[in-house]
């Protein structure tokens, strides 16, 4: 675990509300939550299944609307009660990347493709893109599995995988939902390991929705919701 938080948060989350519905009929999802995540921390959300913590995922990664509030990710302000960048896809692309709990990836495609799809969306050449998707899968210890199907590997190496596709534009802010879910404790905490040596590596912020009490003592810091409220920071 980090023992220091150094620098400025890599994403600062202000005041942010967000509702669905009107009148009657309105759902509060999130209520005034507020978290800075730092450099190198790697932090999970906690809380029953429609406590808000998807929901929080989706606005950090700029998937969805708040109704209110401050979203400022790696320095750069993007929500101020409304989106101040027009391009929401480039910003992803430039800032985050997306780990699941099922690692989505294209079936017709070899290991490497998966990866390099990445790269190639965002303007980079396919040798360029294959090179960088190689040079992450050795980095993730799964090289050796270059050229095989996703149909061919086994749970871990399939999230080893997933893992590389969401570091391919070297984001700085990594957003995992339910990332070990589907592995058994030995699995899961080499995933684990694999993050926080992200984490370490390239100075990046990582936030994981978990219900996965395997992994619990990986985390940097818990924040619980309930209800759309942070109950502890």
């Amino acid at each position: 675990m980090s023992d220091t938080l150094v620098g400025d948060p890599l994403v600062r989350v202000e005041a942010v509300s967000k509702h669905f519905g009107d009148g009657p009929t309105r759902v509060d999802a999130l209520r005034d939550v507020t978290i800075d995540v730092f450099p190198r921390q790697i932090v999970a959300l906690l809380g029953p299944s429609g406590s808000g913590k998807t929901t929080l995922l989706n606005v950090i990664g700029c998937i969805l609307e708040p109704s209110s509030g401050r979203i400022t990710l790696d320095g750069d302000l993007v929500y101020d009660n409304r989106w101040l960048r027009s391009d929401l896809r480039r910003l992803r692309l430039d800032k985050i990347g997306f780990i699941f709990q099922k690692h989505n990836l294209i079936p017709f495609l070899d290991n490497t493709e998966n990866v390099a799809v990445v790269l190639v969306l965002a303007g980079y050449s396919a040798n360029e893109a294959r090179e960088r998707a190689v040079e992450l899968l050795d980095y993730l210890e799964v090289g050796h599995r270059k050229h095989a199907m996703p149909s061919q590997l086994s749970g871990g190496e399939a999230q080893r995988v997933a893992i590389a596709r969401a570091l391919a534009n070297r984001p700085r802010i990594i957003l995992a939902d339910e990332p070990t879910a589907a592995l058994d404790s030995h699995r899961a905490g080499i995933v684990m390991d694999l993050l926080r040596k992200v984490a370490t590596d390239q100075n990046a912020a990582i936030i994981a929705v978990t219900h996965d009490d395997k992994i619990f003592d990986r985390f940097d810091h818990i924040y619980q919701l309930r209800d759309g409220v942070l109950e502890n920071n």
